[in-house]
């Protein structure tokens, strides 16, 4: 008889118990319990020299509130709030104990707070709410309904509403990244953001404005820098970067018309590579990235014409769009070269507004214009803290006060 090798494996048992988690949770209740008795002793500290009529003390211990639990990070941990009574019946006004530890009517931490709209944002619809927050803090999840997204939007409206009345006198900025930025959601106009981001003197990087349009007109842009202009941002930036978009450049230049013009070369590179054959396209994008690549002015004009001159007899479409803004796509030279990787391109504002393509792709209905906009503005400020800091921080300030660069390097007057 042939010998079964087979091994019989058990089956775990279906109710898998954390053992780490079930540490944490105790270790959490014992450090929840040790901070809240604190809190009482300092409370009946402040209270000993209150006496009743019959000369005893008049607030003393009183056991405790009935349990509850408290959602965090790591699941449901059991609470016991201890509770005093004050002896002094008469009183008008009776002393109690309120931990601000655990205020009466707090169910959940502070980071579960945080994580709703996070899980909103990023693109977990309101229906799948439960199943995502089962697997991240356990099953018994109580209180953490979907209608508090309701919530959180209206909260969120009235930040933005808030945000752009504030005061930008006095704020100078030394580069603005600008685009218009389309959202996927049904409504009855395609809905467009007009986005600018700026970096301050500091090297601090920002999200300076935030409108909703129907498209990228220099009737709304206008409508954008005045509202920045009323806020008390007189001064424009050193350096507007930006895609071709018509009605921006002509608005920038009738109310800041200081401002210097980068073209985003990533635009410009697609639409040039649009108008030749796909045969071509490598070999011509290769040749694109030689000119935005050069270490200097002169190589870049080299490279720019030999392209003109390969392209132009055949494709004239293509040559086109790239000599008319010949000069606007090289002004990246005369500022350091430390930046020129940042201002070459509006990649600060695609990156920033990728978790908003996701969450309009993700639920496309019931959104409002002031929904959509608000929702990108919690998403932006979310963001800042994670955005690329530029190189050469110290070059800003020179920027400002209005040293020459030359091929990215600083002019040293004779």
């Amino acid at each position: 008889m042939k010998q079964d090798n087979v091994l019989e494996i058990r089956n775990p048992d279906p109710k898998f118990r954390d053992y780490l988690t079930e540490i944490l949770q105790s270790g959490c209740r014992r450090i929840i319990a040790e901070a809240l008795e604190v809190e009482l002793n300092d409370f009946l500290d402040s209270y000993r020299e209150f006496k009743g009529g019959d000369g005893t003390q008049r607030v003393v211990r009183n056991g405790y509130l009935p349990e509850r639990h408290l959602q965090t990070g790591i699941g449901a941990v059991t609470v016991r709030v201890p509770r005093t009574r004050d002896r002094h019946r008469c009183a008008d006004h009776p002393i109690r104990f309120r931990s601000s530890i655990l205020p009466p009517y707090l169910r959940r931490s502070r980071s579960i707070e945080e994580l709703l709209p996070w899980l909103y944002l990023k693109g977990i619809s309101t229906g799948d709410f439960k199943e995502a927050l089962a697997v991240l803090v356990g099953e018994d999840a109580a209180g953490l309904s979907a209608n508090t997204i309701g919530r959180l939007k209206t909260k969120w409206e009235t930040e933005f509403t808030q945000w752009k009345r504030r005061d930008l006198s006095g704020t100078r900025y030394v580069y603005w990244w600008v685009d218009g930025i389309y959202s996927n959601v049904r409504m009855a106009e395609r809905q467009c953001l007009l986005v600018i981001i700026g970096i301050t003197e500091t090297g601090k990087k920002e999200l300076v404005a935030l409108e909703d349009g129907l498209r990228e007109s220099e009737l709304s842009w206008k409508g954008v820098l005045r509202d920045l202009q009323q806020q008390g941002l007189l001064v424009g930036p050193e350096l507007a970067i930006g895609d071709g978009a018509l009605g921006f450049w002509k608005a920038l230049a009738e109310l800041y018309p200081q401002t210097q013009r980068q073209r985003c070369w990533v635009h410009k590179t697609a639409n040039v590579l649009n108008s030749l054959p796909k045969s071509l396209q490598t070999k011509a994008k290769q040749q694109l990235q030689a000119i935005w690549m050069a270490p200097e002015i002169k190589e870049a004009e080299q490279q720019f014409d030999r392209f003109i001159e390969t392209y132009e007899a055949k494709y004239p479409k293509a040559t086109y769009c790239l000599e008319k803004d010949r000069e606007v796509l090289l002004t990246f030279y005369r500022f350091p070269a430390e930046h020129w990787k940042h201002i070459r391109t509006t990649n600060p504002i695609e990156s920033a507004f990728a978790t908003v393509r996701l969450r309009t792709d993700k639920v496309k209905g019931c959104f409002t214009s002031t929904t959509v906009v608000s929702m990108a503005y919690k998403l932006c400020r979310c963001a800042e803290k994670r955005w690329q800091k530029i190189n050469g921080v110290d070059k800003l300030a020179k920027i400002i006060e209005g040293v020459t660069f030359v091929d990215g390097l600083e002019r040293i007057a004779a």
